[in-house]
């Protein structure tokens, strides 16, 4: 018996707002929490990076493994990966002496499984979808942005009075709530999916690129613009330091970033019927680079602060697109490996160069030097979406000229 999609839709919410208030526990206060602990900026760069490169590494494992073998429900692949992750994040709690080896340790798992769950429950939802259940992803990433953005101020409270420390108890606790969550989530039969689909060979990731130049190019591009925006998130302590705030003022500017992702939410589905999905994903590169340009510009705390807004139609816009357009760019067996390639791509790959060289250029030369990489980057990010979605139009239109000749 298929679930009802008032279930499906609420309860799919539910897991993506558990899932970024888990993120935004570990990821909005890593470079502070590092620092806090005697890591210098490149060290906290480099333990950020291998979190990053873990994901990458599990990722197409996990979603391959998903896609040769559809009977096992994707949730039970994500309870896993999150209960062997609410292991590590005590660790982190019980050995707060470790040494840099047992710190990248422990961010290699949390990134391997916690960063690698996320496609999957894309997966999970994109499921019900083909088969008719229409789940209002963009509104349930929506909220999930909401999640983190509250999390986020709540957190700069508690670093306030209780020091950064504190904020692993908090992923700890919301670790365990998102495991719940996912493990009472509906199991989506594949009898419900198109006999077609059931049917078709999975492609293997070479396949998929080989095959698919446009995507292969929209890969690289999204790579670029998630190493542009990755700086802008994660060492977001050090530019709002730099203009005169400190790490308590982190939480608001977090706050008010993460809440302008929610009306991407909203506005999503009519840009999309207007615009379609690539054009979509060359417009959030576009504002990534202009959130750079913004930074850079700035000269004080509340200034940094006014630009957050610029996230809606940048990162907030970003994560619905590029759903969306795997969705579409994609064969339907392979569309499990191809969330995992694009979470890879961007919030792995990306996320581990931008979280390197950020580092790096902070160590050498400050954060402009830091800003001006992310605006170089993403300058790039949005010429390699350009070409790609041009292509992907050139392309159907020779298909439908042969089409029309034949």
């Amino acid at each position: 018996m298929t679930p009802s999609l008032r279930r499906l839709d609420g309860h799919y919410m539910a897991m993506q707002m558990g899932f970024w208030a888990m993120y935004a526990a570990v990821c909005a206060y890593q470079a502070a929490l590092l620092q806090a602990r005697g890591f210098s900026n490149s060290r906290a760069g480099l333990v950020i990076a291998v979190r990053c490169l873990a994901g990458i590494i599990c990722q197409p494992l996990l979603g391959g493994y998903a896609d040769r073998r559809p009977q096992v429900p994707l949730r039970r692949i994500v309870v896993l990966s999150l209960a062997i992750s609410l292991a590590a994040g005590l660790g982190l709690i019980l050995w707060p002496g470790l040494s840099l080896g047992g710190v990248l340790a422990i961010f290699a798992v949390l990134g391997a499984l916690e960063i690698s769950s996320y496609p999957l429950m894309d997966a999970m939802a994109i499921q019900f979808i083909n088969a008719g259940q229409p789940i209002r992803y963009s509104l349930g990433r929506g909220m999930g942005s909401l999640a983190y953005a509250v999390v986020c101020a709540l957190l700069g409270l508690q670093v306030g009075r209780w020091g950064v420390e504190s904020t692993l108890i908090t992923h700890t606790a919301l670790v365990a709530l998102e495991l719940a969550l996912v493990a009472s989530y509906p199991v989506f039969r594949p009898e419900a999916a198109p006999a077609a689909e059931r049917a078709e060979k999975p492609p293997s990731m070479l396949e998929l690129l080989r095959g698919n130049p446009p995507f292969a190019l929209a890969l690289a591009g999204v790579l670029c613009g998630i190493a542009a925006y990755t700086p802008l998130s994660n060492f977001l302590v050090n530019i709002i330091q730099s203009r005169g705030g400190d790490s308590a003022g982190l939480g608001a500017a977090l706050l008010i970033m993460g809440g302008f992702e929610l009306p991407a939410a909203f506005v999503f589905q009519k840009l999309y019927r207007r615009m379609g999905s690539g054009r979509l994903l060359v417009l959030s590169m576009a504002f990534i680079t202009l959130k750079g340009i913004a930074l850079a510009l700035t000269g004080s705390y509340w200034a940094v602060v006014l630009v957050q807004p610029l996230q809606m139609l940048g990162y907030g816009l970003f994560t619905p697109a590029s759903v969306y357009y795997v969705n579409e760019a994609v064969p339907p067996a392979g569309r499990v490996r191809g969330q995992t390639l694009m979470m890879a791509a961007s919030n792995g790959l990306g996320g581990m160069l931008g979280s390197l060289l950020a580092g790096r250029l902070l160590d050498a030369g400050g954060v402009s030097l830091m800003l001006g990489f992310c605006i170089g980057s993403g300058a790039l990010a949005f010429l390699l979406c350009t070409l790609a979605v041009r292509r992907k139009i050139g392309d159907l239109r020779s298909s439908q000229t042969r089409e029309n000749v034949v």
